[in-house]
């Protein structure tokens, strides 16, 4: 039997440490402090640390990420720790860290409670039942997509201004009803938590509080707001259009077939308005989306609307296909929802799908429903119709007005069947 192997030596030791600074830490946590030969983090972070720690202090440049591979190369063959906020791998440096590192062993990670865990436990708040959304170097408007009526959120602010974005936010998107505290500095000397308030009543004259700091939010919704659902099939309300609007009923079965799961990439050709790339990133946080659209006053509307429903990281690529999808990084999936006829799309689409890769395609003409047509006896997959009636006043009574209806063709990408496949 061979002997057991020793456990390789980290490169990268990543220490958390709290608002309650060097007394807060653990003896583990304080000897990889003072042992290290490099000591890179926030100079808030660096400034807790006593004249025992005698390893070279390194601020974090801005911007932070890009900076990490250059550090780590720059120090190689030292013994480097990083110092980060609370739990490393909550929302922290250690993520990029673990990224860079890769190999198992070669990042050793000693986390503090984080600033998430403090606040629920002053709250009375259980954790699972919190949703946690961060701001730190993201937009305000990533708070929409997690405001449902009810919901307890804890935001991660990035300094002493959220508070006050959190408040402006939540009155514009029908939740001034909502409860606010902020709770600062947690676990430190100098803790403190606000007396709650309404996100109406939020003072905008309240100077800004410390930098260091998490809001709590209970949501309540305005009777009069627009209740929008975790599913796909927004109302058409909820978006700003000109007509070019995949419709709530046919959204809703095309979100379904097209199956989006945590962390796929899609292909909005033709977005129009946006609303499936939307409706497809707000299924996850992880979930991303590209859409296409050539007009550049609708890809600026789709933007608006991102936005507005929670989902700013929608990248908006303003030009035609195909042209310029050789410039996307590859999809998991691909909705065209419009430009079916445009010479080459249909088959630009398909050859950038991976193995298992899902196409979904809408049309109403008939020029592009042949198209349909052609793919599903090249490709297979599933070729449906969709119809849809509204009840309408007919004189004194009520009676149907058909939609447009909508044929949809939807096929996954296999592993046996190359492309081109029967051509």
């Amino acid at each position: 039997m061979n002997p057991a192997r020793p456990a390789p030596t980290a490169a990268v030791t990543v220490v958390g440490i709290g608002a309650d600074g060097w007394e807060g830490l653990t003896d583990a946590s304080r000897a990889a402090l003072s042992e290290a030969e490099v000591l890179i983090g926030g100079p808030r972070q660096l400034d807790l640390l006593p004249p025992r720690c005698a390893g070279e202090r390194i601020a974090w440049p801005s911007p932070l990420r890009p900076a990490v591979p250059g550090l780590l190369a720059a120090h190689a063959g030292r013994r480097i720790a990083v110092l980060a906020s609370g739990d490393p791998m909550f929302y922290g440096i250690g993520r990029a860290l673990a990224e860079e590192v890769g190999e198992a062993g070669a990042l050793r990670v000693m986390p503090h409670p984080s600033s998430v865990s403090y606040a629920a436990a002053r709250l009375g708040w259980p954790l699972e039942d919190v949703e946690v959304v961060t701001l730190v170097g993201r937009p305000a408007a990533r708070l929409a997509a997690a405001l449902y009526d009810g919901r307890r959120i804890l935001v991660l602010s990035a300094g002493a201004d959220t508070p006050g974005e959190v408040a402006a936010l939540l009155r514009d998107r029908g939740f001034g009803a909502s409860r606010m505290r902020v709770l600062e500095q947690l676990g430190g000397a100098r803790e403190h938590t606000t007396a709650e308030a309404t996100a109406d009543d939020w003072p905008d004259a309240r100077p800004p509080g410390d930098p260091l700091n998490i809001v709590a939010v209970t949501c309540r919704r305005a009777p009069d707001a627009p209740r929008l659902g975790a599913a796909p099939g927004l109302p058409d309300e909820a978006y700003e259009h000109d007509g070019q609007l995949t419709k709530r009923h046919v959204r809703a079965v095309t979100l379904g077939t097209l199956a989006p799961a945590p962390g796929e990439l899609l292909w909005d050709i033709g977005g129009g308005s946006g609303s499936i790339a939307i409706e497809w990133m707000r299924t996850h946080p992880s979930c991303r989306a590209v859409t296409v659209e050539r007009d550049p006053v609708r890809a600026a509307r789709i933007t608006r609307n991102a936005d507005r429903l929670g989902v700013p990281g929608l990248r908006v690529v303003t030009g035609a296909a195909p042209s310029v999808l050789a410039e996307l990084p590859p999809p998991d999936a691909v909705f065209i929802g419009g430009g079916l006829t445009g010479p080459g799309l249909l088959d630009a689409c398909w050859e950038a799908l991976p193995a298992g890769g899902r196409l979904v395609a809408n049309t109403v003409t008939l020029e592009s429903e042949a198209l349909l047509a052609d793919a599903h006896r090249r490709h297979g997959g599933e070729l449906v119709r969709l119809a849809v009636a509204h009840a309408v006043p007919v004189g004194g009574f009520t009676g149907w007005r058909q939609a447009m209806p909508v044929t949809q063709w939807a096929a996954q990408k296999t592993l046996d069947t190359p492309s081109g496949a029967n051509r």
